[in-house]
């Protein structure tokens, strides 16, 4: 049989590097025909076909060269080629059995590892992939993932999107993950990358326009206080959420800040961004408002130095699916439901001190939560263990879900370590730049006037008469702290005692 390469292509080597070679080929051609025919484009597909098969493919043309080189090297030691091809005689009945075999083999061969290549390709574009596959070191963000608004959008539409560019950035920075992982190098929490978060033009803004928030909305929200008689009380707000759209109303709303002809700039000295001492408002006509916080002494140096960024949803809605809930809101949210019974006489504070606790592992936790709830009712309350045994038993198995779904001791996380920034009551929020302390050079100051943000349209306290204007009434703290409440945040209470 004719030889269609020269003598020194013909050696095992060079044979091995050429099947490595070609099957690749054929496998980063198969890939390339499936994403074209995807309905939707998936980044994971980019690091299988143009990142990882790429680098066996330069690795068996590689071994191919090796080969003909040292072929090249034998014969000029005057040594024959190493390889002496077989040959086939298809009227052999033996021959004939072997190549067929072989060529089936073959084919069937390229054809599984086509298949196992798209399986491998679509598991790691899963969320299970992302949320399982480092259990322990996941778990959290699994978690808060699987009960948030967002729990029916993959990881990677958010995390990475569509583009080479943002994925490469992913998958250099996954390296280091996979590392950390493999060798215990990783913190404890699990920090948030913010530093690498892809703008929200690009993600949010693709469900989410901003040209669609306008008008106001409105909100209920009960509350119980932490007595014994779980004190209730509602107040109904009606938030302003316009801004975004000029055809569409007044923008003066809180997407005002997210309104495209505007521009919003600010500079943080931490990591976290919740110490903005600079603040820069630039108008569509080019006007610019910079505004500079009374409270916190920062040099120019330093300043200059500061993290920089533009505004966008993120500032805000920075906890948008990893979502750690506070244990106050959630034991509120279940007793307005009626899961925990408001009947249960101080069930609101037993079961924050439950939460509170100091546990090193979940089903440690979870034991000693029934016990602290059980327990408190032994001693303060037998009668309600007889009267309203299901009530309690109830209550603590709706504990026990606050504290699985929001706290992970394993990983030292829970709500106090990821400061939501959507409000003012649990971190400082809004008050960041909203905090009555942020002035102009003219006098101008970012207003913490409640009004602001939202109108407060009525308020209801247990046992006291409706308070309600379409106007707007004044708030009144649940318990009486004199004027404290209007020179304080809010979260300077609430973020450590509930």
């Amino acid at each position: 049989m004719k030889r269609i390469f020269p003598p020194s292509f013909y050696n095992i080597i060079t044979l091995i590097g050429t099947a490595v070679a070609g099957v690749t080929f054929g496998l980063i051609l198969f890939l390339i025909l499936i994403e074209s025919m995807a309905a939707q484009e998936k980044p994971y597909m980019g690091i299988v076909t143009f990142v990882i098969l790429p680098v066996f493919l330069l690795l068996g043309i590689a071994v191919m060269i090796f080969g003909i080189m040292r072929e090249h090297h034998r014969e000029k030691l005057g040594k024959p080629h190493s390889l002496r091809l077989p040959q086939i005689d298809l009227n052999n009945p033996k021959h004939r059995t072997a190549f067929v075999s072989f060529a089936v083999g073959g084919v069937l061969l390229l054809l599984f590892s086509a298949f196992g290549s798209f399986k491998a390709y679509e598991y790691t574009d899963s969320d299970q992939f992302c949320g399982e596959t480092c259990h322990s070191v996941m778990e959290p963000e699994y978690t808060a993932y699987q009960f948030s608004p967002h729990a029916k959008v993959g990881c990677v539409q958010c995390h990475i999107g569509s583009g080479a560019d943002w994925f490469v950035r992913a998958k250099i920075s996954g390296s280091y993950q996979l590392y950390a992982v493999a060798f215990n190098k990783y913190p404890k929490p699990i920090p948030t990358p913010i530093e690498n978060l892809r703008p929200a033009q690009e993600t949010c803004e693709q469900c989410h326009w901003p040209k669609h928030f306008f008008s106001e909305k409105q909100r209920v929200n009960t509350y119980f206080l932490a007595d014994d008689d779980n004190t209730k009380w509602s107040i109904n707000l009606l938030m302003k959420i316009g801004g975004g759209n000029i055809e569409a109303g007044p923008t003066s709303g809180i997407h005002w800040h997210m309104n495209i002809a505007h521009e919003v700039t600010y500079k943080a000295l931490d990591r976290e961004r919740q110490v903005i001492p600079w603040v820069r408002s630039r108008t569509p006509e080019g006007e610019e408002t910079i505004y500079r916080s009374t409270e916190v002494e920062v040099t120019e140096d330093s300043l200059a130095n500061a993290f920089t960024r533009r505004m966008d949803c993120i500032d805000c809605h920075n906890r948008p699916t990893h979502i750690y809930h506070p244990p106050a809101p959630s034991i509120n949210h279940l007793m307005a439901l009626g899961w925990i019974s408001p009947a249960l006489p101080g069930i609101k504070a037993v079961s924050l001190e439950a939460l509170e606790g100091e546990y090193s592992t979940k089903p440690g936790a979870l034991d000693t939560i029934g016990a602290t709830i059980e327990g408190y009712y032994r001693d303060n309350h037998p009668e309600i263990l007889s009267t309203m045994r299901t009530a309690v038993d109830s209550a603590i198995a709706e504990v026990r879900k606050i504290y699985s779904r929001n706290y992970f001791p394993e990983m030292r996380t829970d709500w106090k370590k990821f400061p939501d920034n959507l409000g003012h009551l649990y971190s400082p929020g809004c008050f960041r730049c909203h905090d009555g302390k942020h002035v102009t050079d003219q006098g101008k100051v970012l207003s913490k006037d409640c009004n602001t943000c939202h109108t407060i349209l009525a308020q209801k306290f247990e046992n006291d008469s409706l308070r309600i204007s379409l106007g707007g009434i004044q708030y009144r703290h649940p318990v009486d702290i004199g004027g404290a409440w209007m020179e304080m945040n809010c979260s300077e209470c609430h973020s450590a005692t509930q």
